[in-house]
């Protein structure tokens, strides 16, 4: 979950056999993608439905500000872990899948092809993943282990200071984006110094991608509204301002 990662590390370890059972979960989930295609790729009504259906242009989804998979299945080859790198990315193989017609359709293979890139990024990492530490031993950016609270006083201020003031920070002003499975999900943060932001702006892909809902409406028919929706895939908390 998103409290497992923070700053400094992560929570906890992993739990012993989680790498066995990560390896057999991608087995299974490998399986279903090739039932998912069997079952919609070809599937005449199917592709009736989706195919010419919602077309984004790349010139209309670059000037809505639109990132991810809308963006690339529009023919815009650019996604954050190819061209910004950051993580180890740089180091991984894998490819970007880009469509042509910017329909429904083409979103809807986006996605697939992008779900079996990510099993084959998850693969990699798991054949790098190094043993050792999982967070900094460093009491004032990362909470220290509950032992050596409960045995050393100087474990202890630094767990008080880090939980009622926070990790402290510079002045200055960052921007950093990641790629997200709807697109590009960043971050703006302006600080003046100490545990908390100045500012903090959050720009979710979901809110971005569904202000061209209007365009890829109009002209359509109303059943074709569940399929455009749907190739959107957007999540309402992120959308609801």
């Amino acid at each position: 979950t998103t409290s497992y990662t923070r700053i400094g590390g992560l929570a906890r370890d992993l739990p012993e056999g989680w790498i066995d059972q990560c390896r057999q979960f991608l087995n299974e989930v490998e399986k279903n993608f090739d039932e998912t295609e069997t079952l919609l790729t070809r599937n005449r009504i199917f592709v009736d439905r989706t195919q010419g259906v919602g077309v984004l242009p790349k010139e209309v989804a670059i000037n809505y500000g639109i990132t991810g998979p809308n963006l690339r299945g529009s023919g815009v080859d650019h996604d954050l872990r190819k061209t910004n790198p950051y993580l180890i990315y740089d180091s991984l193989d894998f490819d970007v899948p880009v469509g042509t017609a910017g329909d429904s359709y083409d979103r809807y293979l986006v996605r697939m092809e992008e779900m079996r890139q990510s099993t084959r990024l998850i693969r990699q990492c798991l054949d790098r993943l190094p043993g050792g530490p999982v967070s900094l031993e460093d009491g004032k950016s990362f909470l220290p282990p509950k032992n050596k609270v409960l045995s050393s006083m100087e474990e202890l201020i630094h767990q008080f200071m880090l939980v009622t003031q926070g990790v402290q920070v510079p002045e200055g002003e960052v921007y950093f984006g990641a790629e997200n499975p709807k697109g590009e999900l960043g971050f703006y943060i302006h600080s003046t110094g100490g545990g908390t932001p100045h500012r903090m702006k959050i720009r979710a892909p979901s809110f971005v991608n569904l202000s061209v809902l209007p365009y890829l409406l109009k002209g359509e028919m109303m059943s074709d509204t569940v399929a455009i929706l749907g190739s959107i895939d957007f999540v309402m908390g992120e959308s609801d301002r």
